[in-house]
């Protein structure tokens, strides 16, 4: 099966963030797909290079990262919500992009699911 993730949340307010990407992560590892992930709202912080956690902390943008170059998955920041929070291309985690809302509707044909996480 071919999942979809909209994050939707910000990292440190919301379990979202956590949620979305531990799911990703089982979903992996049982054999399934992830055709994309689509960063909206609050959820875009997510995809930031902005965080700088303390060691003994989880970084999840650092996890996103690192599961995007792992897994090849296309990860894409709303350009809208990005730019209210003034994200940039040049601060995006490796291997994410900024694109607008049409990116997220592809991606809903994409999936055989679309899986939100967030409020």
């Amino acid at each position: 099966m071919k999942f979809g993730i909209l994050i939707l949340e910000g990292p440190y307010q919301h379990q979202a963030g956590d949620s979305a990407y531990n799911f990703a992560e089982a979903a992996v590892a049982k054999g399934h797909a992830i055709s994309g992930l689509f960063f909206y709202c609050d959820g875009v912080q997510n995809a930031t290079t902005y965080m700088t956690p303390p060691q003994d902390d989880r970084h999840i943008s650092k996890r996103w990262a690192e599961f995007i170059a792992k897994h090849g998955v296309d990860a894409v920041v709303c350009i809208a919500a990005s730019k209210k929070r003034g994200i940039t291309d040049a601060n995006l985690i490796k291997g994410a992009r900024i694109a607008g809302l049409g990116q997220l509707t592809e991606l809903g044909i994409e999936s055989d699911r679309l899986i939100a996480f967030g409020d």
